[in-house]
Formats: C-alpha cells, sequence, structure tokens
C-alpha cells in the first residue's frame, strides 16, 4: 500500500537505525465501513448516557452536592481539550492504536505502553461496569413485566448475577467479532431509544418538580452551575473524576479510524461532536432529576445510600409511573450497545499493539469473514467477564468502586495523550495561531486538570473509606484497582522487553514511522 512521511515542521527525518526496515503495513480491517454519522452514533453509545448516569449520579451528588450541573460542565472541558489533541494526532498518524502509537511516537516505546495498558485497563473495566449495570436492570425488567417484584431481587444473588453477567459479555463479544458493520446495525436502534425516554424522563420530571408531585422536589436555582460552591479540592478531585467517567467513551471515534469514510476527518469530527452532544444530554437530565428528587437522604433523594448505585433504578417508577419500565430497557439499551461499542476500542488497541509487535502476534489475528479483531476480541470479553466475577466476590459495591477506579485510569491515558500531542508536535506548535491553541494549549491545559485530578484522587483512595469500604490489607479498593493496575502494567511491560525487544529497542514504532495512509 502507499506510504507518506510526515514532517510536522520537526525538520528533517532522522535515519532508520541501523538493521531496521522501516514502513507501514495494513493491518487487515476492512476499511470503509462507517460514515460521520455512524461513528458519531457509536460514540454515544460507548458513552452510553443513560448508564454513565445512573452509575454516576448517586456517588457524585455525595461527593459535590448542590454543584452537580457544575462539575460535570466543568470535568466536560479537559475533555473537548482532550478531544482537540486527538483530532490533531489522528489527522497527522491515523492508526486504531490512538495512545499506544501516539504516545509511543512522541515518548518513546516504555511511555507508549503504558499508555496503551491504561487505555485498556479503563476499557476492560468499564465492560465489566456495564454487564453489572445491565444484570441489575435485566432483573428490574423482568420484575416489571411480570408485576413480580421479587424478581428485581434476583441481581443479590452473586452466582446468577455473575453467571448473568458472563451471558451479556458473551453476547458483546459475539456481535463485536462479527464486525462493525453488524455492531453499526444494532447501534442506530439502540441509541436512539435511550435518547428518546431520557427525553421523556426530562419531561416527566420537570413537569412532577414543577406541580410539587413529589416532597422532596427542588426548585431550580443558578448556584447549581457555580463550581466555586464546592467546599474544598478534595471534593472537587472526587467529583471531577466521577464526572470524567460520564464523558470517557467518545474516543472510540478514533480507535475505528483506519475503518471510516474518510478516517482522518470524519474520526476527529466524530470525537468532538460525540463530546459537545453529549453534554448538553446530560445538564439537560442532572437538572430535571435534582429538581425531582432532591439531593437529600430520604425517599428518592440523590443522596439516599439504597438509590445511589443506580439512580434510574430509584427514580424510574416515581416519576414515570406505567412507563417506568421503558427506562429499564433504555439502560439495558444503553448497555448491550456500549458493550459492544466500547469493545472495539480495547480489541483495536490489542491489535495495534501486537502488529507492532509489542504484544505476541497471536493477537493481531484478523478475521478474513468479518474484518475484525477476532482473537482481541475475544480476549477483551475473557477479561472484563473474569475481572466483574473477582469484583463482585471482594466488593461491596462493585459497581461503585469501579467507577472510582476507572476515572484515574481515564484521567491517566488521556492526559498522556494530551501531552504526547503537545510533545510530538513541538518544532511547530509557534508556526500558526491555530497550531497554538491546537498543539500547545489546549492539550497541556487539558492534561495538567486530569493529571491533578489524577494524582488527588490516588491519595484520597488511599483509605478504605473512599468508595465501598472495601480494603486489601487496609489499604482502599479504589487505590488497588486504580493505581494497582497501572503498577501491574509496569510489570507486563518488562516482561515483553525481555519476550520481544524489538519494539522497545524502537525497530517497529518510532516518531519517522511513515503514518498509515487512510483516505480523506
Amino acid at each position: 500500500m502507499s506510504q507518506t512521511i510526515r514532517q510536522n515542521g520537526a525538520g528533517k527525518t532522522p535515519p532508520d537505525a541501523p538493521g531496521t526496515t522501516h514502513g507501514i503495513t495494513s493491518k487487515g480491517l476492512k476499511r470503509g465501513q462507517l460514515g460521520l454519522l455512524a461513528v458519531v452514533v457509536m460514540g454515544i453509545s460507548s458513552v452510553a448516557p443513560a448508564v454513565s448516569l445512573t452509575s454516576s449520579l448517586g456517588p457524585a451528588v455525595n461527593a459535590v452536592g448542590l454543584q452537580l450541573p457544575a462539575i460535570f460542565i466543568v470535568a466536560f472541558i479537559p475533555m473537548i481539550l482532550v478531544a482537540f489533541a486527538y483530532r490533531e494526532l489522528n489527522a497527522d498518524s491515523p492508526d486504531s492504536g490512538t495512545t499506544f502509537t501516539w504516545a509511543t511516537k512522541a515518548f518513546g516505546p516504555f511511555v507508549g505502553w503504558l499508555g496503551g495498558w491504561g487505555l485498556l485497563a479503563a476499557n476492560i473495566i468499564v465492560l465489566s461496569n456495564l454487564a453489572g449495570v445491565a444484570v441489575d436492570f435485566f432483573y428490574l425488567f423482568l420484575a416489571q413485566l411480570f408485576g413480580n417484584p421479587d424478581l428485581a431481587s434476583l441481581t443479590s444473588n452473586k452466582l446468577l448475577n455473575i453467571s448473568t453477567c458472563l451471558l451479556f459479555v458473551a453476547l458483546a463479544v459475539w456481535i463485536s467479532y462479527r464486525g462493525l458493520h453488524a455492531t453499526k446495525l444494532v447501534q442506530y436502534t439502540m441509541v436512539g431509544f435511550q435518547v428518546v425516554v431520557l427525553g421523556v424522563f426530562v419531561v416527566m420530571a420537570l413537569t412532577q418538580a414543577l406541580s410539587g408531585g413529589t416532597p422532596t422536589a427542588l426548585a431550580f436555582n443558578w448556584d447549581w452551575f457555580n463550581p466555586a460552591e464546592i467546599a474544598t479540592f478534595q471534593q472537587f478531585a472526587g467529583g471531577m473524576s466521577l464526572a470524567v467517567f460520564v464523558y470517557w467513551g467518545w474516543d472510540v471515534c478514533l480507535a475505528v479510524n483506519e475503518e471510516t469514510k474518510g478516517g482522518k476527518g470524519t474520526a476527529g469530527k466524530a470525537g468532538t461532536t460525540t463530546a459537545a452532544a453529549v453534554l448538553g444530554l446530560y445538564i439537560l437530565v442532572i437538572v430535571a432529576t435534582m429538581m425531582v428528587a432532591g439531593i437529600g437522604s430520604e425517599g428518592i433523594g440523590l443522596n439516599n445510600p439504597d438509590n445511589q448505585s443506580n439512580i434510574f433504578t430509584a427514580l424510574a417508577s416515581p416519576v414515570m409511573g406505567p412507563l417506568a419500565i421503558l427506562m429499564s430497557l433504555a439502560v439495558l439499551a444503553g448497555t448491550a450497545s456500549s458493550l459492544q461499542s466500547t469493545m472495539a476500542s480495547p480489541a483495536r488497541s490489542l491489535l495495534a499493539m501486537a502488529h507492532y509487535g509489542a504484544l505476541p502476534h497471536r493477537f493481531a489475528n484478523v478475521s478474513k469473514r468479518f474484518g475484525s479483531p477476532g482473537f482481541a476480541t475475544i480476549v477483551a470479553g475473557l477479561i472484563s467477564g473474569g475481572f466483574y466475577a473477582v469484583m463482585k466476590v471482594v466488593s461491596e459495591n462493585v459497581l461503585n468502586d469501579t467507577i472510582l477506579a476507572l476515572g484515574l485510569m481515564i484521567c491517566f491515558y488521556y492526559a498522556l495523550t494530551a501531552f504526547a500531542c503537545t510533545w510530538y508536535f513541538r518544532y511547530s506548535v509557534f508556526s500558526s495561531v491555530r497550531n497554538f491553541f491546537m498543539r500547545l494549549l489546549f492539550p497541556v491545559m487539558g492534561g495538567l486538570v486530569l493529571t491533578l485530578v489524577f494524582l488527588q484522587t490516588a491519595v484520597d483512595s488511599w483509605s478504605p473509606d473512599f468508595g465501598s469500604g472495601s480494603e486489601v490489607f487496609g489499604v482502599g479498593l479504589v487505590f488497588i484497582l486504580g493505581v494497582g493496575i497501572l503498577a501491574l502494567g509496569a510489570v507486563f511491560m518488562v516482561i515483553m522487553a525481555k519476550v520481544r525487544p524489538g519494539f522497545f529497542h524502537g525497530e517497529t514504532l518510532r516518531k519517522d514511522t511513515p503514518a498509515l495512509v487512510v483516505p480523506d
């Protein structure tokens, strides 16, 4: 296939190392499967608005109280700044490895490998989280469908819960294995249904709140949007870590850049469009939810411990009445579609890492029939299912702990990608006003904010009081999950450096590696 070498204002391309042959080859992924609309829908699906909100609103309210809308808006700022960095890097070097590939080209193989590990860990954790939410709402749906409340309690049976979760993961793996075309057909219906039901919930919640239909209702107040009202930086960081989670997922738009129509332009536009669309939807739902439920600890209040892990489970019936079953279906639809779309990111990261020699070559296997990274998809599903099973046994609140740990992972690899953008383009950042903002100011600002949130959350999560209270030898489970898994990545990196030294010696991927050519 054709090749090109990009200069990026960096001066002359350095010569290849002795004994190496530089070039880029196709990974075997099927080209031209998705247009702009399909990629945006896939991005929204991966974010999974209904699932993200029902999992995170309770913990976020617990952290920042009435300033819930403010923290979601503030958390969006580093997200959109990082999205600009992704778009710049994708325009230069479109590659399904995203963070792994770009951080390697910017900082070298060791940093790049850790970036790829952070991305993989975040995706694996969220896949297990999505499946866990699906289990809760599946049995709630059955209870509503058959008018038997006892069916909803089946989710507390650990063996049945884990078995159902593994079934959902297996179904998602099966659809994802069949490629993006099969995934796309599922996305349009499920994402559309999810958004419509959230819209219905907003209208009904506002109607009840304004009519005084619930005793916990709050009157709208513009102070909710003032982040300065958050009492401490610790509360701010905790809220940010949770709010960052609900925006996460749009980068799947970049992971499929080799399979889109006009991959460089399409994938970058889809990422920023997805982030902006999700912000608008979130603010509407959050304000309506606060107005109808309040933030108290009684009844349907958002601070009621019985409501915290799944807000819509508590609010659906009081707000929507007989239509509550639609919310259960919406979360189920969002979970199912998100499991499929999110599966694309770790599978393609594993594929890229193996393609460049950073992992065993078997992960680079692509299905000849479907043009998808088949082996990598299966492995991603197996690990995520196994992770959920273990977490369900050791954690008192598996969903809350995994969300908090996921925030650490997201901050780590998003910040690394933002800094990689600035360092990779460092010789061209002052060549134009546009480059100054897009390649220097925006990425650095976004990266610094996420780094501060990462550090503060890591310090706070050492205590078992952070999260569900679960601990291992006195250390909070959230810290062990977030920081411990990143440290485990460093151990695996050392092993891979011994087993597959070529990548770590710069023989397969460097800054001067020609960019993969994706049609404009």
